[in-house]
């Protein structure tokens, strides 16, 4: 059993207080930690590589929901596309982006979510 770092704790719930509640039809996604070496090489990929790769990157992780979003269900006639939780598939560059505590983040119309993918490992931007 590890020690809880009770002032590590303390840091996360402050952290993620100042996560923006999305409003409307607004979809709050983080962007996954983009691999700091390449494959099995080894070899250390440069700071402007591992940028580039967060900013084009077209996987994302739902972190929340506005109030609104999927509401209308004459544009959504069957559901919402996704919920809290899932990794879903989005245009590279979509959304408006937000860097909170070194961590990139992005506020996404519910719209702009083009698909749900249960494991987004190895999936790239073509």
């Amino acid at each position: 059993m590890t020690a809880i770092n009770i002032e590590e704790t303390k840091n996360t719930a402050e952290m993620a207080k100042q996560l923006p509640e999305p409003k409307g039809y607004r979809v709050l996604c983080l962007v996954p930690q983009v691999a700091t070496t390449f494959g099995d090489s080894g070899l250390v990929k440069p700071d402007e590589t591992v940028r580039n790769e967060e900013i084009t990157t077209v996987v994302l992780f739902v972190v929340a929901l506005g109030p609104d979003a999927y509401k209308d269900m004459q544009r959504f006639p069957s559901g919402p596309y996704c919920k809290k939780g899932d990794f879903v598939i989005a245009r590279a560059y979509a959304g408006t982006r937000l860097n909170i505590h070194g961590q990139e983040f992005r506020l996404l119309n519910d719209d702009s979510i083009e698909a749900v993918v249960e494991d987004p490992r190895g999936i790239r931007r073509a």
